[in-house]
């Protein structure tokens, strides 16, 4: 059943900002978003009602006393018929809840855990399935800030990822990841497990999120590890603390000091962001722990073996026999498109039983 309901209520509201638009009336930038936002569902309404009038139209005819007339009648109508669950499934999609956020860019911040230096291999292993992944989507790959190993692995990396609906997709990779194979290190040739993980942060706009200029505490430093000189006499790293919540972020990637400011600005306005969101969210639902892509990050959510060669996500009971291809990115998105799926789902079940 569909939500009656809400869809007259979204319908009625489309007409009226479309009323609003044509005469001048109102925020004009303020009704145009709010236009685009409503006009999937207004559009996908209108053809669902469109083949629904069709069908009962067909259904009288299909009653018609010329025989051939009545015949063709019923043909077309099985097709209408067949052509309706797809659209029903299509408008309930869309009456589902959005996040705010799932439009937006993301921060993504990739650390290594238990495993010492075959976790920081791993955690670097990561990183390029990411960036990978965000080539095949077209988005666009900033690295903030990255903490190596002496092995050439990655003990810390921060990156920016930029696209149309980032963090939509990006958000069900917060939290551990497992790797279990025979490390670089290993002479006996035995199996280890490690952990690295993960976590995405939506990144906050400037009007989603305001930061007062007195409560930041900014230091500046030299930076530390490879520059050569550079690093010995200029104090270009910068350090951010936001002193009400304690919250840090900190940069030293650029020899600018202006550059870094602005990428430890963008880090700590994601990070507040996200606070605030899971604060909001810890009021809103008491138990956010059955929600795919939760964020909890002391969960494991994926394991990669690769001595048997498969990936398996656990919050979904998926098995891929195609390691090399997800942890190369390349097929990380069947992944991600089935923890999308199962999210939808349980979405569509719950939207049911408010219809019902």
């Amino acid at each position: 059943m569909l939500p009656t309901a809400q869809i007259d209520r979204i319908a009625a509201r489309f007409e009226e900002i479309e009323a609003q638009l044509a005469a001048g009336h109102g925020d004009l930038v303020k009704l145009s978003k709010e236009r685009a936002q409503l006009r999937p569902v207004a559009e996908a309404l209108a053809e669902y009602r469109a083949a629904e009038a069709e069908r009962l139209s067909l259904e009288a005819m299909a009653n018609d006393k010329d025989a051939e007339m009545a015949a063709l009648a019923r043909e077309e109508m099985e097709s209408v018929k067949d052509r309706l669950p797809a659209l029903e499934r299509g408008l309930k999609l869309l009456l589902i809840p959005r996040d705010a956020a799932d439009e937006g860019s993301a921060i993504l911040e990739i650390r290594a855990g238990t495993g010492g230096d075959e976790a920081a291999l791993f955690a670097g292993d990561l990183m390029a399935m990411y960036r990978r992944y965000a080539q095949l989507q077209g988005w666009r790959v900033e690295l903030l800030s990255v903490s190596e190993s002496d092995l050439g692995g990655v003990k810390e990396a921060i990156l920016s990822v930029e696209g149309q609906g980032v963090f939509a997709k990006l958000k069900f990779e917060s939290g551990v990841h497992r790797v279990q194979r025979v490390p670089q290190t290993e002479a006996q040739g035995r199996i280890h497990t490690s952990a690295a993980t993960v976590a995405v942060l939506p990144e906050a706009e400037d009007v989603e999120i305001d930061i007062k200029d007195s409560d930041l505490r900014i230091d500046v430093y030299r930076a530390s590890g490879a520059g050569g000189q550079h690093v010995n006499k200029t104090e270009s790293a910068v350090r951010i603390t936001h002193i009400p919540t304690g919250v840090v972020a900190a940069s030293q990637e650029e020899k600018s000091q202006h550059k870094n400011k602005a990428r430890a600005m963008k880090m700590l306005k994601a990070r507040l962001y996200d606070a605030e969101r899971s604060r909001v969210d810890s009021v809103r639902a008491a138990d956010r722990k059955d929600q795919v892509g939760s964020g909890d990050r002391s969960e494991r959510i994926r394991t990669y073996n690769f001595p048997q060669g498969r990936v398996t996500d656990h919050r979904i009971n998926l098995t891929l026999y195609k390691l090399d291809r997800v942890i190369a990115g390349d097929d990380l998105g069947e992944v991600i498109d089935a923890l999308i799926a199962e999210d939808q789902a349980k979405k569509l079940a719950a939207l049911d039983g408010t219809a019902a």
